[in-house]
């Protein structure tokens, strides 16, 4: 039993090791041994719980996809209207880019052109956004010119720049940033009657 719990802490001071050296220096410039320093571990127990790179890339894709998704469904239970959960999510989805080394990472590692079929967490978002915004058009929340597809693709490229720019200023994932493109597009987004109920600082918090 105990080595079971040290074999599990060495494989999480790993993936955390990892996360940290993909965010910093990206995939094809990170090391193996740059990674197992800064985890505190031998190289031997690296290759013992990830036998390349590649693997330890995957790790951290679907430990930051897992993160993700739990944000998303806890904040999204606390909106009233899909819409509204659509703003709390990105709220503090960009929040969590900057305090959280595995989701910073995922975003990274699914953006770089050297990576290919990983767990594509940039492609999960896109996709939960699109649902969330099928909804709501369901639920006669968005505006009748409106479509999901549309809209979807001016929500992620925005959410994803924001996440590019706070990489080098975290201003661009502040709370006020934020609410400034959210006080932009909600107009345009809501069905007139939804409109005066939407909170682009977020809820719930």
């Amino acid at each position: 039993m105990v080595k079971q719990v040290r074999a599990a802490r060495t494989r999480q001071a790993l993936i955390d090791a990892a996360a940290e050296v993909f965010a910093e220096d990206g995939y094809a410039v990170a090391s193996l041994p740059a990674i197992s320093k800064r985890a505190g571990v031998s190289a031997g127990a690296l290759h013992f719980h990830f036998p390349s790179k590649d693997a330890l890339a995957r790790e951290v894709e679907t430990a930051a996809v897992g993160s993700v998704e739990s944000l998303a469904m806890r904040f999204r239970s606390s909106a009233d209207t899909s819409l509204q959960a659509l703003v709390n999510v990105t709220h503090e989805l960009l929040l969590a880019v900057t305090a959280d080394a595995v989701i910073r990472a995922g975003f990274k590692l699914s953006g770089d052109p050297s990576r290919k079929n990983g767990a594509g967490l940039r492609q999960w978002w896109r996709t939960w956004v699109h649902e969330l915004l099928l909804q709501a058009q369901r639920e006669g929340e968005l505006a009748e010119e409106v479509s999901p597809e549309g809209a979807t693709a001016a929500i992620v490229a925005a959410t994803v720049g924001f996440e590019t720019l706070g990489a080098w200023d975290r201003n661009w994932v502040s709370q006020e940033y934020v609410a400034e493109f959210w006080v932009l597009v909600l107009p345009r987004l809501a069905a007139s009657r939804h409109q005066e109920l939407l909170v682009p600082g977020g809820t719930g918090r």
